[in-house]
């Protein structure tokens, strides 16, 4: 294979830079990242989860840990994967790939759950403020006071009616009571009206956040947010267990001691090709400039133009359809996300000069990252929805809440556009 010149500028690919490469060759540059990651993710494994000593939100911190290194290794793998030998780097790729997988579905059920559940107190809260607000505009000709009176005049207090509802109690019917009956019940409304003026400011307030997250309200989604909370929390706390069973019984698998043993090779000596052995200016840059093509071919297939507009409802509209629109509509998107991912994997092994909008895509990153979660959490609305014999309040709710998580993957997706368009 012909040797390129280290010195020779024209051959560093647009937007990369050489910077801390002179004199070193390729693989020594994967060898450095690759074996950092593979200590990274053994030290994760003393002790492992669930064994004594080890308390959950560490065991949840190192499981975190393990998946963040794993899906580096695999990435770096697949950018830079013509300078280490494919019989041994493709396997491995997709052994990471399965392991950071099942190890990450029980963390992302929980995080769904608590997205849903936060999701439907913050609708039922909503729901109640709007109504508690109409009934204020009401309440402008007729309204009732608070408890207690307060410093209201003792002559204009509600019990200077007392009287006439004691008669009515009392079974008071001559003629006198009747003839008097029409002045003491005016005397009684004039009463009730003046302690209402005199209690401006104190009518009854309205039901607090913590009342409306115990479903307390009254309206016809706080009525279905129980059940649905109480549904969605069933399903997903079942995956959640199954996730748990499933992770537990790879950690303990001579699968995952196999991949172990594949890591711990990282961390001592990586499985090379001769082309590794070239210059890191001449075979680096050429590969991580591939990783930023294959990203801008998947995002310019994207409705970018069209997801720029704010409330164009395509992602809600594509949910309503009949058929699975809405996942096939998700699709290109989180084939960007993917790549995109492994663009900044390859920017951490080969760093982009100062020019270069780090900070754009670690933003683009995130923004992808929450239309994952909120596409997900409303398919997961969906299969709720579907259950047999729901009561209509509850298929309401359901219903109320998957428009706002496709409310949701829309909003990521104008941020999205207008990141990618700067």
């Amino acid at each position: 294979m012909a040797q390129r010149h280290p010195d020779t500028a024209a051959e560093t690919p647009a937007g990369l830079t050489a910077g801390g490469l002179p004199g070193r060759d390729a693989g020594t540059v994967l060898e450095q990242y690759l074996r950092d990651q593979a200590t990274g993710f053994l030290r994760a494994l003393a002790p492992r989860e669930g064994e004594p000593g080890r308390p959950q939100d560490e065991s949840a911190e190192a499981g975190r840990l393990m998946r963040r290194s794993a899906r580096r290794i695999a990435g770096a793998l697949h950018t830079y994967g013509s300078l280490t030998d494919p019989a041994w780097a493709e396997p491995l790729r997709a052994e990471l790939g399965w392991l950071s997988g099942t190890l990450g579905r029980e963390h992302q059920y929980a995080a769904r759950l608590t997205r849903l559940i936060t999701a439907l107190q913050r609708l039922a809260s909503a729901e109640e403020a709007a109504g508690t607000a109409a009934a204020s505009q009401a309440d402008d000709e007729l309204w009732l006071p608070a408890a207690g009176g307060g410093d209201v005049p003792a002559a204009d207090r509600p019990e200077a009616a007392e009287p006439l509802r004691a008669d009515r109690r009392n079974g008071a019917g001559t003629a006198e009571t009747l003839r008097e009956g029409p002045a003491r019940t005016a005397e009684g409304t004039e009463a009730l009206v003046g302690a209402a003026r005199a209690a401006t400011g104190r009518r009854t307030p309205a039901p607090s956040p913590a009342a409306a997250e115990r479903g307390t309200g009254t309206g016809p989604l706080a009525v279905g947010a129980a059940r649905a909370g109480a549904l969605l929390e069933r399903q997903l706390t079942l995956a959640r267990t199954r996730a748990h069973s499933a992770a537990l019984q790879a950690v303990g698998s001579s699968r995952f001691h196999a991949v172990v043993d594949a890591v711990a090779l990282l961390a001592s000596e990586v499985p090379l090709t001769p082309a590794a052995h070239e210059p890191a200016e001449a075979v680096l840059p050429p590969l991580a400039e591939k990783a930023h093509a294959r990203l801008n071919e998947a995002a310019g297939h994207l409705a970018l133009a069209r997801a720029r507009h704010p409330y164009n409802a395509d992602a809600l509209y594509a949910a309503l359809a009949t058929e699975l629109v809405a996942e096939r509509q998700d699709v290109p998107w989180n084939r960007v996300r993917v790549l995109l991912r492994l663009r900044r994997y390859a920017q951490e092994v080969f760093p982009y000069d100062e020019g270069d909008p780090t900070a754009r895509l670690t933003a683009a990153a995130r923004v992808l990252e929450q239309h994952r979660e909120a596409a997900e959490a409303a398919a997961a609305v969906t299969a709720a929805a579907r259950t047999p014999r729901i009561a209509p309040a509850t298929a309401y709710a359901l219903g109320v809440l998957h428009a706002d998580q496709r409310l949701e993957v829309e909003a990521a997706r104008y941020a999205f556009a207008h990141l990618w368009g700067r």
